[in-house]
């Protein structure tokens, strides 16, 4: 099969994997679901182009095994941290825009959407995988990126479970990595996917950098910091004094505070 045939069937996993996550969210009316498929949709990608692709590069083995250690974990911890719970309030939000029929246009509003956008962040995985290009630097560098990636964003969401289940309603989370940067587990995936582009470029693959751009777009300026802070100062006042101390995205050193409190906080 020719590599574009094999980026088609890529597309058509992770549509079908978001299609058959619509039909639950119908049963369960909880579009939250899509939070715990985003990471397969990619990795489901990422798997069929070098299933039916011409044939699998000499990165096709480790890189799959890295793509799945990523995935695998965090719809792992995306399922357990809203198991029981009811719809996040973000797609309730979007739920109350969208009506009426918002169970019908949540195929394609937020499950179609997302699979198209895990197509494209699967990019690097599936040109890198099919690449025939001898391995650079390049390749343990962006290795060595994903896997610190990886860490700190589990890390971050190993910090912030243990804190959830013992805070107040006011409280905010300012201590461990959530001290240097108000959304570290963002910032670890952040790294994941420009360590996944390193590879790619090593391969030859440069114009993959598509996807890593795009999910730094999502992180720092649309379904990420923007979404999940919105009102939160308004529910959370001691939240106000932590995000002027505390950098959004990038880790650093705090800053001097105009406001008073503090506590911790959790993401949400």
């Amino acid at each position: 099969m020719t590599p574009a045939y094999a980026l088609l069937f890529a597309l058509a996993a992770s549509l079908a994997l978001g299609f058959a996550g619509w039909v639950a969210s119908l049963v369960r009316r909880d579009v939250s679901l899509v939070d715990s498929l985003w990471s397969l949709m990619i990795l489901a990608a990422a798997v069929v182009s070098v299933w039916l692709g011409p044939g699998a590069g000499e990165r096709a083995g480790w890189l799959i095994a890295l793509a799945a250690l990523w995935g695998v974990r965090l719809s792992a911890h995306i399922t357990w941290r809203g198991w029981g719970k009811p719809e996040d309030r973000r797609y309730q939000a979007i739920r109350a825009r969208n009506q009426p029929n918002f169970a019908l246009k949540s195929a394609y509003l937020v499950f179609g959407v997302q699979a198209f956008l895990a197509w494209i962040v699967a990019l690097p995985l599936m040109a890198a995988a099919q690449s025939s290009a001898p391995a650079t630097w390049l390749d343990p560098a962006g290795a060595a990126l994903v896997l610190f990636g990886i860490a700190w964003e589990s890390v971050a969401d190993w910090q912030l479970a243990r804190f959830s289940r013992t805070r107040t309603p006011e409280a905010v989370l300012d201590t461990g990595l959530w001290r240097f940067s108000r959304h570290p587990n963002y910032f670890g995936e952040f790294c994941v996917w420009w360590g996944f582009w390193l590879i790619a470029l090593g391969a030859g693959a440069w114009w993959s950098v598509v996807s890593p751009a795009l999910m730094s777009v999502l992180l720092m300026r649309i379904s990420g910091v923007p979404m999940l802070e919105a009102g939160i100062a308004a529910r959370r006042p001691a939240y106000r004094d932590y995000a002027e101390r505390t950098p959004a995205f990038f880790p650093g050193p705090k800053r001097a505070s105009q406001g008073r409190g503090s506590g911790r906080e959790t993401r949400c």
